[in-house]
């Protein structure tokens, strides 16, 4: 028997879990912050549930793998498993991550190429994968995009007199 802090190790280990989430807007992926609503809430009964489900298997330890904004809805996955997690999170892996991105006017083929074409952010030329106009949908009045990209770091929050990442802090690595 090993003890952690006068507490006994369970014998087995939970089950991985992996759990596709679409994360919906108000919600932070991150379970320390109380003034917040974290997506961790929304795992609150099916938690509450496992002995009952799982007799005998301890509670997993969820975390979300990743993060989305707080204003921001879509793809967060759930798990226990952290080398699935790095498999997703690590840049040496090299997956893509896909976004919808809603905009402001009409998009026309010179706005998709010139999206295409990229753009030099303090001296490095950052293109997406792919870029492509979604048709319009009758309850979307606002033109959207799917941008296609390898790696994504905000450098920004608010407009031209907002906050800027340093560059002096390791900007585009």
């Amino acid at each position: 028997m090993i003890y952690v802090n006068g507490n006994r190790l369970p014998k087995k280990l939970p089950p991985k879990v992996y759990i596709a989430l679409n994360k919906p807007k108000g919600y932070i992926c991150s379970s320390g912050e109380k003034e917040s609503k974290s997506v961790m809430e929304l795992f609150d009964d099916y938690l509450s549930g496992w002995g009952k489900l799982n007799p005998g298997l301890p509670k997993p330890r969820l975390f979300t793998v990743g993060r989305l904004d707080v204003a921001t809805s879509g793809l967060i996955i759930v798990t226990n498993d952290g080398d699935f997690a790095q498999a997703l999170t690590h840049p040496s892996f090299k997956l893509t991550k896909e976004y919808i991105a809603t905009v402001e006017g009409t998009v026309g083929n010179r706005h998709l190429m010139a999206i295409t074409k990229g753009t030099v952010v303090d001296g490095v030329h950052c293109t997406p994968d792919s870029v492509e106009l979604l048709p319009r949908q009758p309850d979307m009045p606002r033109a959207r995009l799917r941008i296609v990209i390898y790696a994504l770091k905000r450098v920004r929050i608010g407009g031209i007199g907002g906050y800027r990442l340093p560059v002096d802090l390791g900007y585009m690595r």
